[in-house]
């Protein structure tokens, strides 16, 4: 078999554990890895601690019909687990792990303003739940063979709880690599999911149905944008790596929040309203710091951050692919382009731009 094949069967006949697998990001992550493009899995358990969000996924799963749909689950009842779980707690963590060759770790505390009113939340899911992986693997002869972090661009140059946290994740995951020999840590950076839970497109498109004004923090925010499945080739671009300890971090758009809702409007012209600056927000986001672009190598379509650790960058050379930050100030997408990105970013918010 050619190294390009093995690559795109990364996870053929693996058991694989997605913790925070009924979030936006592990829905889809889900979907696209039922489908077989990256090998047919053995087993695929949705890990998280929501019991109504894994009994809706699971009633999700039984009304598909595999006649019609865009994707046919071969056989996913025989693949597909749901398990009661928190990152938070340890044993249940090792009894989920003992069975599972590979983990996409994506459980997390997310929205800034929960993580600034209750930060040591934010610790306890964001630090010691990646901890307690860590732990499990390095206490017990566990089969895991790699393990991927999926982290933010608010972990660069933190300024909010939930930053902080995500940043501390990713060091904890890299390090890690020191200690479990035996297991491959790499982490995945980005921004804001388009269509993804509690973000702000879906707000801003219920507040232009509901004929409300548009809430915008700042007329000079900008955010990286991409869409959910964006996001999932980022994780599986990591999975295929045979390196340890990288952070990938992809190559996307970004523009001013204004104009977004602008877009979003189409002929339905509602008020913004410009509200303040949320506690631990930033005017710009960045995916590679400054301290960091000169350990970044170019991926094609995506930047690879080496450790920050010598003694796991290894001693090769390399050319650094950025002189200055990666930041969402720069290079701002507007008009059709914008718009392009926006259709294309999910069904839903497709079928609402077609109308408005």
């Amino acid at each position: 078999m050619s190294m390009q094949l093995q690559k795109m069967n990364e996870l053929e006949g693996k058991r694989i554990l997605v913790t925070g697998g009924t979030g936006s990001l592990g829905q889809t992550l889900i979907k696209r890895i039922l489908s077989g493009e990256m090998g047919k899995p053995a087993q695929v358990t949705v890990f998280s601690r929501d019991e109504a969000k894994q009994h809706y996924m699971r009633l999700e799963y039984l009304h598909r019909d595999t006649a019609t749909d865009d994707v046919i689950y071969e056989n996913w009842r025989d693949v597909l687990n749901f398990r009661i779980g928190d990152v938070r707690d340890y044993p249940a963590l090792v009894a989920a792990m003992r069975e599972t060759d590979v983990i996409f770790h994506a459980a997390a505390l997310k929205q800034v303003p929960s993580c600034e009113y209750f930060p040591f939340e934010a610790v306890l899911t964001n630090i010691y739940g990646a901890a307690n992986i860590v732990r499990a693997v390095r206490e017990n002869e566990l089969p895991v063979q790699k393990i991927i972090g999926v982290s933010t661009d608010k972990a660069c140059k933190p300024i909010n709880v939930m930053g902080m946290t995500k940043a501390l994740q990713e060091r904890v995951l890299i390090e890690a690599n020191r200690d479990c020999p035996n297991v491959h840590f790499n982490c995945v950076r980005y921004g804001n999911v388009i269509a993804s839970r509690g973000s702000i497109i879906p707000l801003f498109v219920e507040q232009i149905q509901k004929g409300n004004e548009i809430t915008v923090t700042m007329p000079e925010m900008t955010r990286f944008l991409l869409s959910l499945d964006r996001a999932v080739d980022t994780v599986f671009e990591a999975i295929r790596s045979e390196g340890r300890g990288l952070t990938f971090v992809p190559k996307v758009a970004a523009a001013k929040i204004t104009d977004v809702a602008i877009m979003l409007m189409g002929n339905k012209k509602v008020p913004i309203s410009y509200t303040g600056i949320r506690p631990g927000e930033k005017v710009h986001e960045i995916m590679v710091s400054e301290e960091e672009c000169f350990r970044t190598i170019d991926g094609g379509d995506y930047y690879v951050i080496l450790p920050v650790l010598p003694e796991l960058r290894g001693e090769g050379d390399f050319t650094p692919a950025l002189t200055g930050e990666y930041s969402s100030k720069d290079n701002n997408l507007t008009g059709d382009a914008l718009r392009s990105l926006l259709e294309t970013s999910g069904e839903e918010i497709r079928r609402f731009m077609a109308t408005a």
